[in-house]
């Protein structure tokens, strides 16, 4: 039996024991399969290998993805509301327009991804690595992004309001016209970070690096900027 087929088979007895009433799938390797439109929710599918897996439009909601291995999968427009992505590797994945409303993605890896106009309101981020991720229109009201890494990550018009990113790096991160109102941003390194035209009306900058950073534009109305360092107080 070539590869292929071995693949096909691996999916139809997945499906076929989801069907059956079966939940748990931890440790399955169903590394570039096509799982694209299946439903999954409530599935528990930790430390699966999932790497370049198609779960594009897929119905992952409530699923338990612990540790998963999601590098380089599809996961475009897939619903994965409520879930656990805690140490997750998605290094790479594409997940435009994915549904993660209130998804665990604590320390996750998201190096590299696609979430452009993905919604992760009120996700947890925290510690996650997104560097260099594209967050470009991305919806990520109230969510938790304490300690993550976005570094050279691109948030250009994304949704951050009430966001947290408390010591969070966004060292030359793009912002430029995204929604920092009511967000929190203490002790958080913006160091090199553009800003223009972004919106940080009554935002928490006290203690912020904002070192070289671009704020032509920005709404800066009732910001607080205690302790922040600026370009001035840099060599």
């Amino acid at each position: 039996m070539n590869a292929d087929r071995l693949r096909r088979a691996r999916v139809l007895e997945l499906l076929s024991q989801y069907a059956s009433g079966e939940r748990d799938f931890s440790k399955i390797d169903l590394a570039e399969t096509s799982l694209q439109g299946v439903n999954l929710s409530r599935a528990i599918l930790s430390r699966a290998i999932l790497t370049g897996a198609n779960l594009s439009q897929a119905n992952l909601d409530y699923a338990n993805l612990y540790n998963a291995d999601l590098c380089d999968a599809d996961v475009n427009r897939a619903s994965l509301r409520m879930t656990y992505l805690f140490m997750a590797d998605l290094n790479r994945a594409n997940l435009s327009w994915a549904n993660l409303f209130t998804a665990d993605l604590n320390r996750a890896n998201l190096s590299g991804a696609n979430l452009s106009m993905a919604d992760l309101s009120g996700a947890n981020l925290t510690r996650a690595n997104l560097t260099e991720a594209n967050l470009s229109e991305a919806d990520l009201s109230r969510a938790t992004l304490s300690g993550a890494d976005l570094s050279g990550a691109i948030l250009s018009r994304a949704n951050l309001s009430e966001a947290n990113l408390d010591y969070a790096n966004l060292g030359n991160a793009d912002l430029c016209d995204a929604d920092l109102n009511r967000a929190s941003l203490l002790m958080t390194n913006l160091a090199g970070a553009n800003l223009n035209g972004a919106i940080l009306s009554e935002a928490n900058l006290n203690g912020a690096d904002l070192s070289r950073a671009d704020l032509r534009g920005s709404n800066l109305n009732e910001v607080s900027l205690n302790r922040t360092i600026t370009h001035d107080e840099t060599s």
